[in-house]
């Protein structure tokens, strides 16, 4: 009766549909005992995690309160019998949740959600995920290195591990539950040890920041994987899956890498879907089946598996991709030579191309996820060319040549970007930037084209100085996340047709459409006159190094949205000219007086560029 009522009990935390690693809700709670009793005994923090990512302007408190509430019907659930009628308990507790919150007419309407729960269930729940924001101006109380973080820790120890999961979680609704519950581990152990030290906060400083560092990044790709899955159709879900996968286990054959391929990629449908509870149990049947396939694991992640939950799973999947066997010689001659390639390609296209996919990625594992991409794009494109013609042989025999010349073309656009980047230095690499793309999309505030060139230049600067296979591999990664967010700045207010172009035509070719893309000369920007254009007032002598190069930057790609043909010395010139006034009014005492009489030859200067 006991394994009945665990089993009703999992059915209302997960209702899991055959899905991860195609098992029944049944089978799996049957054979995973660690994987229950890991969810039941982290089921509170799971819980606070859901619901401060659906609900990112509810207090601490009022989250608190609504994962009280859900327990408590959790609780009630374990007596609930099978052969009884339907209840709240045969829901998912993610559904129970959102109904829970549209029950409430001042719930919904408090956070926003009112137009959410006049929908139906699916429609309903898209419009939730809709709501979701990546917010960088929510607090980083419990991030930063303040030794009273300890008193509060000494005072009541797990409040601050609850408040932490509380802010990671609203601060990134898109990072994945597990990885949540992995960093709030760590978080409490870095706590409790730096709490012990004498200089608690360079403790905290050193213990900290590469936790926050972490999150931030892993939140962008499981961002970025979400937007993959909804934006694209499955065959693209499925081979970035398939890459990442084939270079991480050069050992599996390939029927292994498909059926995971398959596993994970539902598993990311769920995560990105915001069903935190059946993301955890979901990876951690995941992992238990991955680390009982040690034949085929690399040493690296045979290492993992000796790791408990919640460590193990992020540890084997931030774990360097496999070395060995090295494969790079073996040909493909069963893709570009064999007559039965059309055939095959016919018969099960999906098929087929998933299996070049993944010899061509054991191949070259060193290569990025999109370039390879690129190759399988051109290959498929390549047969459905070859396989009408009379001799498709002949035809689809040179694929090997073409293979190379994509990557060489891809290749040659990194080696022309990090010469620049040397050439200029990172400063100017990043003006460079503002201009090539304030022309681009100049619809984009310049703030955001600041932001967004200065994520840029700094995977230069990070990728650049590497060696140029690594050098490679390192841009294109960088690359795929920062157009990522870009495109989902298009998704949520249109920018142009030129980047809605790059950002929908094809996820392979994003990075090679936006390096080539030009500018939009349908653009017609509002005129503004040079004295709104440049802000000349004493609280730039309060402002930090940074906020000074941000004005200087922000100066810069309002000039070029003025006169997107001006030389690129006559913009720096202005730039140059705004910096040394600065400079010097902020050295007298009536720094105002000095902007308003000195500043009359710039704003002469600005009005000659800008045609007045």
């Amino acid at each position: 009766m006991k394994t009945v009522r665990l089993l009703s009990f999992l059915v209302f935390l997960s209702y899991i549909k055959c899905k991860t690693l195609q098992r029944s809700l049944q089978d799996a709670a049957m054979k995973h005992i660690y994987s229950q009793n890991y969810l039941e005994e982290n089921l509170k923090d799971i819980t606070s995690i859901m619901v401060a990512q659906f609900l990112q302007k509810a207090t601490y408190e009022e989250v608190q309160t609504i994962v009280k509430e859900l327990l408590d019907l959790a609780e009630k659930c374990k007596g609930h019998k099978p052969h009884e009628p339907p209840s709240q308990c045969s829901h998912q507790l993610m559904i129970t949740f959102l109904q829970r919150v549209c029950s409430s007419q001042g719930m919904a309407d408090k956070y926003g959600f009112s137009d959410c729960c006049n929908k139906n269930s699916t429609a309903r729940h898209k419009c939730f995920l809709s709501h979701k924001k990546d917010v960088a101006g929510y607090r980083d109380t419990f991030q930063i290195p303040n030794p009273e973080i300890c008193e509060m820790d000494k005072e009541n120890r797990g409040s601050v591990k609850d408040r932490y999961m509380y802010e990671t979680s609203r601060k990134h609704p898109f990072l994945y539950g597990p990885t949540l519950l992995t960093l709030s581990a760590y978080y409490e152990t870095a706590i409790q040890s730096c709490c012990q030290e004498e200089n608690k906060t360079e403790c905290l400083q050193t213990q900290l920041e590469p936790i926050r560092k972490y999150a931030r990044e892993i939140s962008l790709r499981h961002h970025h994987l979400c937007e993959i899955g909804t934006k694209f159709n499955h065959r693209v879900a499925k081979a970035v899956e398939l890459v990442l996968l084939t270079k991480k286990e050069l050992k599996a054959n390939f029927s292994e890498i498909a059926k995971l391929t398959v596993d994970i990629k539902n598993l990311h449908e769920t995560c990105c879907e915001g069903n935190t509870v059946e993301c955890v149990f979901g990876r951690s049947q995941l992992m238990n089946y991955t680390c009982s396939k040690q034949a085929i694991l690399p040493s690296r992640i045979t290492k993992c598996c000796e790791q408990p939950e919640p460590f193990r799973g992020e540890c084997i999947i931030t774990s360097e991709n496999d070395d060995k066997p090295d494969l790079s010689s073996l040909p493909l001659s069963r893709f570009t030579e064999d007559r039965s390639v059309c055939k095959q390609f016919t018969d099960k296209q999906d098929d087929f191309l998933q299996e070049f996919l993944y010899e061509y990625s054991r191949r070259h594992p060193k290569l990025a996820v999109p370039v390879i991409l690129r190759v399988d794009a051109v290959y498929q494109n390549l047969l459905g060319k070859c396989c009408k013609l009379q001799n498709p042989l002949e035809c689809y025999s040179h694929g090997k040549e073409i293979f190379q010349r994509v990557v060489q073309e891809s290749h040659e656009h990194v080696k022309y970007y990090c010469a620049l980047h040397e050439t200029l230095g990172e400063s100017n690499f990043h003006n460079r930037l503002i201009v090539l793309y304030t022309k681009k999309a100049p619809q984009l505030s310049a703030e955001e084209l600041v932001v967004f060139t200065k994520n840029m230049a700094t995977a230069a600067s990070k990728c650049c100085p590497l060696s140029e296979e690594q050098q490679f591999a390192c841009i294109e990664d960088s690359a795929k996340l920062i157009l990522g967010a870009l495109c989902r700045r298009h998704e949520a207010e249109p920018i142009n047709t030129g980047v809605g172009h790059c950002c929908g035509d094809s996820y392979a070719f994003r990075k090679p459409c936006f390096d080539d893309l030009p500018a939009d000369e349908t653009y017609v920007s509002p005129s503004v006159p040079c004295d709104q254009i440049i802000s000349l007032n004493e609280d730039l002598c309060k402002a930090q190094e940074e906020q000074l190069q941000t004005e200087k930057q922000k100066l810069l790609s309002n000039l070029v949205k003025q006169n997107p043909r001006a030389a690129e010395t006559q913009l720096q010139s202005i730039v140059r000219d705004f910096a040394y006034l600065v400079e010097m009014c902020c050295q007298v005492e009536k720094s105002e007086m000095c902007f308003q009489g000195k500043g009359s030859k710039l704003m002469e200067k600005c009005q000659s560029l800008l045609g007045g």
